[in-house]
C-alpha cells in the first residue's frame, strides 16, 4: 500500500465519521485508529509472522480528531525515551483515566538511557486521557497525558 491510498483511507474514516479501521491486504493487516490529537502520527513497524503464518501488524498510523473540552493542561514528557505506566510490570499503574492529581504527584517513568525518569505533575486536576500507550517511544515535549483543572 502506497502513501495516496494511504491518505484516501484516511480521508474516507474522515469522511464517514469511522474512529477506527483494519484492513488485510495481500497478508499484511493495517489497523488506522482516531486518537486525541489532531495530526497523523505514522508509526512503523515491523510486520512478524506467526505460527500460523499469518503476518501480524501493528497500527501504522493514528488519525485524531480534538476533544470538545478546551482547558486542558499537558503533561508533557521532559525527555526522549521509552514511557512506563507503572513503575515495574507487577506494580499498580501511576495513575488511572479520572483520577485526580496534585503537583507534584508522579504520573509515569521515561526510561533514558537505562535510567527511570520519575515524570511527576505539574498541574492538579483529573486525568482525562492519557496519550501514550506503556512501553512506548516518546519524544521531547510530546503529551503523555490531558489533565482537566477544574476538576
Amino acid at each position: 500500500m502506497n502513501l495516496k491510498e494511504l491518505k484516501e483511507i484516511v480521508q474516507l474514516m474522515n469522511e464517514n465519521g469511522l474512529a477506527e479501521l483494519e484492513l488485510e491486504r495481500e497478508g499484511t493487516v493495517i489497523k488506522l485508529k482516531k486518537t486525541s490529537e489532531q495530526t497523523i502520527q505514522p508509526m512503523a513497524y515491523s510486520i512478524p509472522a506467526i505460527p500460523s503464518g499469518r503476518p501480524v501488524a501493528e497500527p501504522v498510523v493514528a488519525v485524531s480528531t480534538p476533544l470538545p473540552a478546551g482547558n486542558l493542561k499537558d503533561i508533557k514528557s521532559p525527555m526522549v525515551g521509552t514511557f512506563y505506566r507503572a513503575p515495574s510490570p507487577e506494580s499498580a499503574l501511576f495513575v488511572e483515566i479520572g483520577q485526580a492529581v496534585e503537583v507534584g504527584q508522579v504520573v509515569c517513568i521515561v526510561e533514558a538511557m537505562k535510567l527511570m525518569n520519575e515524570i511527576k505533575s505539574d498541574v492538579r486536576g483529573k486525568i482525562v486521557e492519557l496519550c501514550v500507550d506503556n512501553a512506548e517511544p516518546v519524544e521531547f515535549g510530546q503529551v503523555l497525558f490531558r489533565v482537566d483543572p477544574a476538576q
